[in-house]
């Protein structure tokens, strides 16, 4: 299509998640309170009073924010087909296959996510930040600040879940091969470690800790994934570069 065509179908894409992100919210606003009580159920126990809102506006704009990334969390199938469904025509016949199986791994990887963060990382995370106060702070607990943390947790642990199928599909479409990214692993453990000291709002060991070990493993199982479905092509890469150089500069530790 012409530039100013897929200009369009993005608009469209990014307006059916608009409005998808809105009604939910909506939907969503009236469960604004139980959502609230169960996103901050880790955490309470280590509070010294029920969560305080300082502004005359706040318990509209803390329910409304409640709705709002509950909304991004429900909704997310829905962001990630529209992400899929704007590449989808410029994919050849037998890649269009990888779609629907990655589409629901995506969806899984993502619920896992944010699992993962609510029921091991939220309570040590926010009982070793807390405790950095000592007997010279009270913490009162702004609730719209304490959901705000707690949102960006849980989404960015989510997002950070999405990272082997990132890791597919910039292999099975040889965007990096899979040689480079096994070559570069120190490369790739330091773009893990920026992000996931991006993607948490703190600087909690545990949080970044914990969301860098899972980039870690998650990475490794997603290049053993790899390996498997691509053996063939990394086979014939293979033998290609032994039949030009007799030899590959391939670090066979790498490679075992």
């Amino acid at each position: 299509m012409p530039f100013f065509d897929h200009v369009a179908e993005l608009r469209r894409r990014l307006i059916i998640v608009a409005v998808s992100i809105i009604v939910l919210s909506m939907a969503l606003y009236t469960w604004s309170w139980p959502i609230f009580n169960f996103m901050m159920a880790p955490i309470r126990p280590l509070l010294p009073s029920k969560f305080a809102a300082f502004g005359a506006f706040d318990t509209f704009t803390i329910r409304f924010q409640v709705a709002f990334y509950a909304s991004l969390v429900a909704g997310f199938p829905i962001i990630i087909w529209q992400i899929g469904a704007f590449f989808l025509p410029a994919l050849k016949e037998k890649e269009r296959k990888y779609v629907i199986p990655t589409f629901f791994v995506a969806v899984l990887l993502f619920a896992l996510g944010v699992t993962f963060c609510y029921e091991v990382i939220l309570h040590v995370g926010f009982q070793w930040i807390l405790a950095q106060g000592g007997d010279a702070l009270v913490v009162v607990p702004d609730a719209k600040l304490f959901m705000q943390g707690v949102g960006l947790l849980l989404l960015g642990f989510g997002i950070g879940f999405e990272l082997p199928v990132v890791v597919f599909y910039l292999v099975i479409f040889n965007i990096v091969p899979y040689k480079k990214l096994r070559q570069q692993w120190r490369v790739v453990y330091v773009v893990l470690m920026v992000v996931a000291s991006s993607a948490t709002p703190d600087w909690s060991p545990w949080t970044m800790g914990g969301l860098f070990v899972s980039l870690g493993i998650l990475y490794e199982l997603s290049m053993l994934l790899a390996r498997i479905t691509l053996r063939k092509r990394i086979a014939a890469q293979k033998a290609e570069e032994l039949a030009l150089y007799g030899e590959t500069d391939d670090d066979t530790g790498d490679e075992s």
